[in-house]
């Protein structure tokens, strides 16, 4: 029999809200970390139970916008080493040993992993949905999440290196409760850049939309995707139409 792998300095972070259908499969997925920690924002149904009995820790913690909710759960973290995940991504195994080859090569403090997104039952390997890099692994003495509501970010001043292996997002959701996530998102976008002074007009409410579906859909080749990356494409452009509009909707309120 094969040694088990030692574990790694490292706190895989997860904030929840009813996932017990979900959380499950995301912590079979992180055994190679030494602390997984939960932040649970008043789950209902069993996400507590299931996490804990998987050996995470879990801080119950009233909802504070994504951001926040984010850094709580970094600064409550054991190690300064962080991997922060939703509840509805999956590390690979490919993912799992270059996340284990980072920290013991110690050449950078910060680094993106390639997110792939599953929609209508389909992996997407272009568009939008492949590669979706985003900063996921970090030491938090050089990187930190932003404060913001949604749409949240990982700041760092650090060079950032970039990681082999998928990280898997599959929410498991069907479209009517995608499209109302997603309502949500765009009209808390627009909430938050009106509070930072950004302002719109019918140009841009016309113009971005239109950019985003040629950048995704024509030149990172989203068509290739067949109908689910068409589908893929054009809610992120109806996104950012809504998000506008509902900015351009705030601007005439506070006239």
């Amino acid at each position: 029999m094969a040694p088990t792998a030692e574990k790694l300095p490292l706190t895989v972070t997860v904030i929840s809200l009813n996932a017990e259908t979900q959380i499950g499969e995301l912590l079979a997925s992180v055994g190679f970390a030494d602390e997984v920690l939960v932040v649970d924002s008043g789950s209902a149904d069993g996400t507590v139970g299931i996490a804990e009995s998987r050996g995470a820790r879990v801080i119950r913690k009233d909802w504070l916008g994504y951001g926040r909710q984010k850094q709580f759960a970094v600064s409550a973290a054991k190690n300064d080493w962080v991997l922060c995940l939703d509840v509805d991504e999956r590390v690979t195994p490919r993912l799992a040993q270059s996340i284990r080859e980072a920290l013991a090569g110690g050449r950078f403090k910060a680094w993106r992993v390639a997110r792939r997104n599953r929609f209508l039952g389909a992996w997407l390997a272009h568009g939008e949905g492949y590669p979706d890099w985003t900063l996921r692994l970090f030491h938090r003495a050089h990187a930190s999440w932003s404060n913001d509501d949604v749409h949240e970010a990982v700041l760092t001043t650090a060079e950032v290196g970039r990681l082999d292996g998928d990280l898997l997002h599959d929410s498991a959701e069907d479209v009517a409760t995608y499209m109302t996530k997603q309502n949500r998102y765009t009209t808390l976008h627009a909430q938050a850049l009106y509070r930072q002074g950004v302002r719109a007009g019918y140009v841009k409410l016309f113009v971005n939309p239109v950019v985003r579906f040629l950048k995704f859909y024509v030149v990172k080749l989203g068509f290739l995707d067949g109908g689910p990356g068409f589908a893929h494409v054009v809610i992120g452009c109806n996104n950012t139409f809504h998000k506008y509009l509902k900015l351009i909707e705030l601007q005439k309120a506070g006239k």
